[in-house]
């Protein structure tokens, strides 16, 4: 059985991959070349974009060879195919060896970046661990407010300074902080927009060279937090960031708010950067650790069965 926030949270998704697929295969249709293209319109309405097209033409090909000749097949060789393409996808969070480890948050206005902090402070400090905010994200003053309630609630210590300060000094402040209090994890917030790309980009490689003034080897992880429900279009976000800001993983926000989960397939296809977190809900502990076969399983299933193992 696949239970628990990820088959809850995935249900948008689910519902869209799982109907199409039970309606395609509850009926005990022949497998042919109708039925192969009526599965790549499933998986493309899915958002799994070229990888739903390249899984079908690898079925088509098992099927020309009669290496698979009936449809109650396709769901194991789907499953197979899927977790193939997730295949180190999983992540966990760096430490570091010795004080403080320093995650820096980048993404997008609206892509789910302050919230995503709010969930991965809380995750670490249910664990036990000593946490520190930083509010980086000064060019917006909703930023800086929605983080410093978070931590209010939380009961985290925020580190902030007035809209429009410069998001390196509240660095310097923050990182300062996390030494002399001796904490495990400092997550610093940086600007989802500035004027121009070229100066957003500008900026974080500011804040960087400053946290390693402090800590050599800071920051310890760059998480970039994409919107899941924009489907392809968070895979030229992600692009973009990487390319720049050293992204060393990512955080799927708003995965119950889509049935484009199929994303994700797309965002690793481009990018081979392992996917650390997933947001499920809209509550502070709906935020999952990304399990590939959790998440496979979760969208292929049916009545919390998993479609792939019947």
């Amino acid at each position: 059985m696949v239970l628990g926030r990820i088959f809850s949270g995935l249900a948008r998704t689910r519902e869209r991959f799982a109907s199409g697929l039970g309606r395609l295969l509850g009926i005990n249709r022949q497998l042919d070349e109708d039925f192969l293209d009526e599965l790549e319109e499933i998986l493309y309405t899915a958002d799994l974009g070229s990888t739903g097209t390249e899984i079908v033409d690898e079925l088509k090909e098992a099927y020309r060879k009669k290496e698979i000749s009936e449809s109650a097949a396709v769901l194991p060789f789907l499953r197979s195919q899927l977790l193939d393409r997730l295949h180190g996808c999983e992540g966990t969070l760096a430490q570091a060896q010795s004080g403080p480890t320093v995650i820096l948050v980048v993404g997008v206005n609206g892509s789910g970046k302050t919230t995503s902090i709010a969930k991965l402070a809380a995750r670490l400090h249910k664990a036990g661990h000593k946490v520190i905010l930083g509010a980086g994200d000064t060019f917006r003053a909703a930023a800086v407010e929605q983080l410093s309630l978070w931590a209010d609630r939380l009961g985290i210590p925020i580190i902030k300074q007035d809209t429009g300060a410069d998001p390196a000094a509240v660095a310097y402040d923050a990182v300062s902080a996390a030494v002399s209090r001796n904490v495990d994890y400092l997550i610093l917030d940086t600007a989802g927009r500035l004027h121009t790309q070229k100066n957003l980009m500008a900026e974080l490689a500011k804040v960087v060279r400053v946290l390693r003034k402090q800590i050599p080897d800071a920051p310890h992880e760059t998480l970039q937090v994409l919107d899941a429900t924009t489907g392809q279009n968070a895979i030229r976000q992600a692009k973009e960031f990487s390319q720049t800001a050293g992204v060393t993983g990512m955080i799927l926000a708003k995965m119950d708010g889509t049935a484009k989960g199929g994303a994700v397939f797309g965002i690793r296809r481009e990018l081979p950067l392992p996917v650390k977190f997933i947001g499920v809900g809209e509550g502070i502990e709906d935020m999952e650790p990304f399990a590939a076969e959790d998440f496979v399983d979760a969208i292929l299933s049916f009545d919390g069965e998993s479609a792939g193992k019947r």
